[in-house]
C-alpha cells in the first residue's frame, strides 16, 4: 500500500531544495554575465582600434575607464546598498549595463558612433558594476547558510575564472564572424540572462531590517571605521590591495614581455594567457577543501606562500620549451590568488554585521581596486625605464611580498578566521 508523505515533511524537503535551486540560478546568471564581460574585454578595444582608430593614449584611458567609478562611487555605494534591497539594485544595474551595450551597435548602425560614446559606455558600465558588486556580496549571505559560504564562493569563483578563460577566445571568434561592434550585443544578452535568473530566485529568508538612516557621510564612516579598526579585516584588505597592485603591474607588462621580449605571435599569446587562467579555475575548486582541512586562516597563509613564488618563473620565459615557465608559473600563481580571494570573501560575508555588509564590502573593494590603476602605471613605467623582463621580476616578487600583511597578529596565530564578530561587552 502506497503511503503519502506527510505535508510537513514535503514542506521541509522543498525548503531544503530551494536554497540549492536559488544558488544554481545565481551561479548560472553570474557565470553567463561574466562570460559576456570577458568577451567585451576583447571586443571593446577592437572597436576602438579598428573602427574608431583610437590612439594609444585613448586606449589607456578606455582601459582605465571601467575602474574610475570605484574611486568616486565606491564608498557611498555601500551606504546606498545597505538602504535598499540588494536584488533590486542588481536588477537595475543589469538593465543599465544591457542598455549601454545595446547603444553601441545601434549608434554604429546609425553612423554616429564616436570615441566619446565608447568611453561613456565604459564609464557607465563601470559605475553599474560598482553597485552590482556591492549588492551581490551583500545578497549571497541571504541565500546561503553561513557554513556554506566558502563552498558557494568557490563555485562562483570557478565559474568566473572559467568565463575569463573562455571569453577571449570566444570574443575573437565573434569578431571574425559577426564583427566586433555587433558582437557587443552578446554582453547585453548576458545581462538579460542574469536578470532572468535573479527574478526566478525565491527565498523565504527575510531581508535584515536596515539600520535607521543617518547622514551619508556618517554611514560611510561606519564602513571605514569597521575596516580600519578591525585588525583581521584590516589585514586581509591590505593584503588584497597589495595583490591587486602587483597583478595590475603584471598585466600591464606581460603582453609586451611575451610579444617583444619572448617573440610569441598573437595566436600563441592567447593560448598562453588562457592556459595560465586555468589555474584560477583550479584555485576556485580547491579553496573550500583546503580551508576545511587546514583551517581557513592557516590555509590562507599556506596558499599565499606556497603559490605566489611560482609567479617568479614567468620572468624566465623564453622561446620554445621555455614557454612552459610562463604557463606553469602563472597557472599556479593565479590558483593561489583565486583561492585566497575565496577565503577572504567568505570570511568577510560571515564576519561582518549584516547591516554593515554593503558598506564594508564597498570600502574593501574601494581600497583594493584603487591600487589597480597605480599598479598598471608603475608596471608600464618600470618596463619603459628598465625593460620588460626586469619588470616581470619586480612585479612577481611584489606579489610574494604582499603576503607580509597576513603575517601580522592575530592572523598568524589563528587556525580559522572568525565567523562572527565578537559581542560588545
Amino acid at each position: 500500500m502506497e503511503s503519502a508523505m506527510p505535508a510537513a515533511a514535503r514542506s521541509a524537503k522543498g525548503q531544503d531544495r530551494r536554497p540549492h535551486r536559488n544558488f544554481r540560478l545565481l551561479l548560472i546568471g553570474e557565470t553567463t554575465s561574466k562570460l559576456g564581460t570577458s568577451v567585451t574585454s576583447v571586443l571593446l578595444p577592437l572597436v576602438a582600434v579598428t573602427t574608431l582608430h583610437a590612439s594609444p593614449f585613448v586606449m589607456g584611458v578606455l582601459t582605465a575607464a571601467p575602474w574610475l567609478p570605484w574611486l568616486i562611487l565606491g564608498l557611498p555605494a555601500g551606504a546606498w546598498v545597505d538602504r535598499l534591497a540588494p536584488r533590486r539594485v542588481m536588477l537595475v544595474c543589469n538593465a543599465v549595463s544591457a542598455a549601454v551595450f545595446v547603444s553601441v551597435p545601434v549608434t554604429w548602425w546609425l553612423g554616429a558612433l564616436t570615441l566619446g560614446h565608447l568611453l561613456g559606455a565604459a564609464l557607465i558600465s563601470g559605475a553599474a558594476s560598482v553597485f552590482f558588486s556591492t549588492a551581490y556580496s551583500a545578497y549571497l549571505p541571504q541565500l546561503v547558510p553561513t557554513q556554506d559560504l566558502m563552498e558557494r564562493n568557490a563555485q562562483l569563483q570557478a565559474g568566473d575564472q572559467t568565463a575569463r578563460v573562455a571569453g577571449p577566445g570566444l570574443g575573437g571568434l565573434i569578431a571574425q564572424t559577426l564583427g566586433s561592434v555587433p558582437g557587443l550585443l552578446l554582453d547585453a544578452v548576458s545581462f538579460v540572462v542574469s536578470s532572468l535568473c535573479l527574478t526566478a530566485i525565491r527565498s523565504d529568508v527575510p531581508r535584515p531590517a536596515p539600520a535607521p538612516r543617518r547622514r551619508l557621510s556618517r554611514e560611510i564612516s561606519d564602513g571605514l571605521r569597521f575596516v580600519v579598526g578591525d585588525p583581521q579585516v584590516r589585514a586581509v584588505t591590505a593584503f588584497g590591495a597589495a595583490v591587486n597592485l602587483a597583478m595590475a603591474g603584471l598585466q600591464a607588462v606581460q603582453v609586451v614581455f611575451l610579444v617583444r621580449t619572448v617573440g610569441v605571435d598573437s595566436d600563441t599569446l592567447g593560448w598562453l594567457v588562457s592556459c595560465g587562467g586555468l589555474g584560477g579555475v583550479l584555485g576556485g575548486l580547491v579553496a573550500g577543501r583546503l580551508a576545511t582541512r587546514m583551517g581557513s586562516a592557516r590555509a590562507l597563509l599556506a596558499i599565499q606562500f606556497a603559490a605566489s613564488p611560482f609567479g617568479l618563473l614567468a620572468a624566465l620565459t623564453g622561446p620554445g620549451p621555455r614557454l612552459a615557465f610562463f604557463v606553469f608559473g602563472t597557472a599556479v600563481m593565479l590558483a593561489g590568488v583565486v583561492a585566497c580571494n575565496v577565503i577572504i570573501v567568505s570570511f568577510r560575508q560571515a564576519y561582518c554585521p549584516s547591516e554593515l555588509l554593503g558598506r564594508v564590502t564597498a570600502t574593501t573593494l574601494f581600497l583594493n581596486y584603487s591600487t589597480i590603476p597605480l599598479g598598471a602605471l608603475l608596471g608600464g613605467s618600470l618596463a619603459s625605464l628598465f625593460g620588460a623582463r626586469p619588470t616581470m621580476w619586480v612585479v612577481t616578487a611584489a606579489l610574494v611580498a604582499a603576503g607580509g600583511f597576513l603575517l601580522v597578529a592575530p592572523l598568524r596565530g589563528l587556525r580559522d578566521l572568525p565567523g562572527a564578530p565578537a559581542a560588545d561587552g
